[in-house]
């Protein structure tokens, strides 16, 4: 039982270090339990927010960058809320039960979410609150737990990221994506609700399988600078022919005419050393810098992984080079997930240039 955001139930288990917890000493076996859905994982320092009002989803659907409007009740979405130039500003894990449209968001991110939508009320028939006092966010992967449901809708999140969405797009080449076979799904329960029973892994077993899924998440890949196409976040979390929301010029802009700036790469690690980079180490081709871990993690299957975000233009067949805190240069190879062709889609025929001459 929770009796508050800061006092979770996993944090009093045998072996739990951090709240939530990282691990409960045995980072890799947890990790292989998540992943077989033998497991489940203490997500309860993060935000939750509710939306009320018949204008709720029409509402979320005008400011943000997914399809949301017609949302059934128990569907899930992912959508941005994105700035006037098409920065991600809040990445938003939606949920509605008929009532109430829930906003499921990453540590911090709930207060200032919540300001905005506020602001943008206007005259509309809608009210956010704050619920996560009330809601702790449960992780799994195809473990099934006791999910609140206040209007008979369980309040389970089932992430859209294991395929394409309807009106979105997948700039990754690879012929087997790693998320085709990701179940992850994010349960909102009851505070009150007694979780003992259940088997937990640590947020670093969560984390390693989000990396090699390349899952993008706001904490991690997004900086002050990030596009969604940078991240391949057109693929569950963009509709590109839905109406106008802020940020739409830079999305279909560089979607149909230009390239991302960066792209995200997924880096298999040299791990003879044994040490791993932190998060935010720089990457470096040769001498020059160019770009910067997001995440890193050590994979029960993999070995020593991360995520990282680099320039378009670095060469995507070169070894790369990672620096860990102590020092140690450490060897990465590249895996592409966005290609330095991406954008660029739609097929306008050049013109010739004033004054040239036909032969």
């Amino acid at each position: 039982m929770w009796n508050s955001t800061e006092s979770s139930p996993f944090g009093r288990r045998a072996g739990a270090v951090g709240s939530p917890a990282a691990h409960y000493g045995n980072p890799v076996g947890e990790q292989r339990a998540l992943a077989a859905g033998q497991a489940i994982v203490d997500l309860s320092d993060r935000d939750v927010l509710s939306i009320t009002g018949v204008d709720r989803l029409t509402w979320l659907d005008s400011l943000t960058s997914q399809s949301i409007a017609k949302l059934a009740p128990g569907e899930s979405a992912e959508t941005l809320l994105l700035d006037p130039s098409g920065r991600v500003e809040y990445a938003i894990r939606v949920l509605d039960d008929g009532e109430t449209t829930w906003l499921l968001l990453d540590p911090g991110a709930g207060a200032g979410l919540l300001s905005f939508l506020d602001r943008m009320r206007f005259m509309l028939r809608v009210e956010v609150a704050d619920r996560s006092s009330e809601f702790a966010t449960v992780g799994a992967l195809g473990a099934t737990i006791p999910a609140a449901e206040p209007h008979g809708i369980p309040l389970i999140w089932h992430d859209p990221w294991n395929a394409v969405v309807a009106g979105g797009h997948q700039y990754a080449a690879a012929a087997d994506h790693p998320a085709a076979g990701w179940n992850y799904t994010e349960t909102l329960v009851d505070r009150t609700t007694d979780l003992d029973g259940f088997p937990a892994a640590g947020t670093l077993a969560l984390e390693a399988l989000r990396i090699a899924a390349w899952r993008p998440r706001a904490a991690t890949e997004v900086d002050a600078t990030t596009i969604p196409h940078e991240l391949d976040w057109l693929r569950s979390a963009v509709h590109l022919s839905k109406g106008c929301y802020r940020g739409q010029e830079t999305v279909a802009k560089v979607h149909n005419l230009g390239h991302p700036p960066r792209r995200l790469v997924m880096l298999h690690l040299d791990g003879s050393d044994g040490v791993l980079p932190d998060a935010g180490a720089p990457v470096r081709l040769g001498d020059t810098e160019v770009g910067r871990v997001t995440a890193v993690a050590l994979h029960h299957e993999l070995g020593p992984i991360a995520l990282a975000v680099v320039k378009r233009n670095a060469d995507p067949t070169a070894v790369l080079s990672v620096t860990a805190g102590d020092g140690t240069v450490i060897a990465a190879a590249q895996q592409v997930v966005v290609p330095t062709d991406a954008g660029a889609e739609a097929d306008i025929p050049r013109l010739p240039r004033l004054g040239a001459v036909r032969r």
